[in-house]
């Protein structure tokens, strides 16, 4: 058996051990089936109980442990690591304005291959700190500073809370809510997180525009219309000189209900703009029709296909790649996240159970392959994997199949485990070393101040 996947075996069995004094045990009352008086939270848990209302704190570690084989689809490339993550919150609130200051700190431990900075590790940073004017009843609301986005699925705009880092955004965002639309505006910068100096935006990148959601539009459903404006300096063009990023995207999400337990989530963006000398021409579309059928575990059956624009030519002045922009993209085309929403069509049936309450167990299944040949595949995050600037031989990337879930020990803890594999086409065999990629993680999350 390989040592590394004997470490990943030792380091789960670890894990959980380590979370065994937090699983909680039936009670004699549970077993004998009499009524039992609702269990308190665990003390630490309970202090906002004892604190000023005006002031709330929050606080959550999430331990997470992650084997991978074949890193870079070359053979023996084998890795295990784990990945700590804290945050503490502090908040001040009254009816018309409030703050939140959020630090964190982000460590890797055991990893070998690949890089160990950011996103992996990021010591003692302050990750969010914003004021709130107006509530939840007041029809105009607004956010100043540092802060967390995340708009509809968050294709496009979000915090990418599966990284050990995340993302925020320094800026404002405000709400306007009418009985007909809920309007939300935004300018920001995208914050650059750094291992050993403070985090920074800024640098000319922009992010602005508005997304509303309309719940009243179509019956049974809300259609979500949105506007994104994105600017960034020293981008290089297909001739490989700096230019300035000019780009806007527009598009629309519809989610709803339909007869026979179906339900459905569409979206479409489309981009134009420019980046120095070129023109920028672009588009990507989601697409996924649910079924919910009955029984004691309550199976959904999902079929999805998502595509997005590639290049057709890297030398002709056009861009066709979309950009897929800060999204959250964690499990959005896969599990493994091997593969983002840039130069990709990507064919997804799964089914998720849940044999024990609150307990989902997901298998999906995927198909992926290029759109233009002479352009790349994109991992989650957008960053280049691999291209054939001749073309590719062949557009089939490969397919992937994983499995996952989740289940809650106690309101304040919750345990995660899952693993994918990628069974690599003809691209991969032609552009890579072509070897089967598989990765696992286990991960506990630990909610330590508040309630849950």
């Amino acid at each position: 058996m390989p040592a590394s996947s004997l470490r990943l075996r030792h380091a789960l069995l670890m894990a959980t051990v380590l979370a065994s004094p937090f699983i909680a045990t039936p009670s004699h009352a549970q077993t004998t089936g009499a009524a039992a008086p609702a269990a308190k939270a665990p003390l630490p848990n309970r202090v906002n109980d004892v604190l000023p209302r005006w002031l709330r704190v929050r606080g959550e570690l999430r331990e997470r442990v992650e084997g991978i084989d074949n890193s870079g689809y070359t053979d023996g490339r084998d890795d295990v690591f784990s990945l700590t993550r804290v945050r503490l919150n502090v908040s001040v609130t009254s009816p018309y304005v409030g703050a939140t200051v959020q630090v964190a700190d982000a460590r890797v431990a055991g990893k070998d291959v690949g890089p160990v900075a950011p996103p992996f590790r990021a010591p003692f940073d302050l990750r969010q700190s914003f004021v709130d004017l107006g509530n939840a009843k007041t029809p105009v609301t607004a956010r100043l500073g540092r802060q967390e986005m995340a708009y509809g699925d968050q294709r496009l705009i979000g915090p990418l809370n599966w990284l050990n880092t995340g993302r925020t955004f320094d800026g404002g965002t405000g709400v306007v809510r009418t009985k007909a639309a809920t309007v939300n505006l935004f300018a920001a910068s995208v914050v650059r997180v750094f291992d050993n100096r403070a985090d920074r935006s800024g640098n000319g990148n922009l992010l602005a525009g508005t997304y509303i959601s309309m719940p009243k539009v179509i019956r049974k459903a809300t259609v979500d219309p949105y506007v994104i404006f994105h600017r960034e300096h020293n981008q290089l063009t297909e001739a490989r000189v700096p230019g300035d990023l000019h780009q806007g995207t527009v598009g629309v999400r519809l989610a709803g209900g339909l007869p026979a337990a179906l339900d459905y989530n569409v979206e479409m963006g489309l981009q134009r703009g420019s980046l120095g000398s070129d023109e920028l021409s672009a588009w990507a579309g989601h697409w996924q029709l649910r079924r919910t059928f009955t029984g004691r575990t309550t199976p959904h059956l999902t079929a999805e296909y998502n595509r997005a624009s590639g290049d057709e030519s890297p030398t002709d002045g056009t861009r066709g790649t979309f950009d897929q922009l800060f999204g959250s993209p964690h499990d959005k085309l896969g599990l493994a996240d091997l593969v983002g929403w840039r130069n990709i069509s990507h064919v997804r049936v799964g089914f998720d159970v849940t044999p024990i309450k609150s307990t989902p167990i997901t298998v999906n299944w995927h198909d992926f392959r290029l759109v233009e040949a002479r352009d790349g595949l994109y991992a989650a995050g957008g960053a280049l994997v691999a291209r054939i600037p001749a073309g590719a031989a062949s557009t089939h990337v490969g397919n992937e199949l994983d499995v996952q879930a989740t289940h809650p020990i106690t309101p304040q803890l919750a345990l995660g485990v899952g693993y994918a594999r990628m069974f690599t086409g003809d691209f991969l065999k032609q552009a890579t070393p072509g070897r089967s990629f598989g990765s696992g993680y286990l991960m506990l999350t630990w909610v330590f101040l508040a309630d849950r």
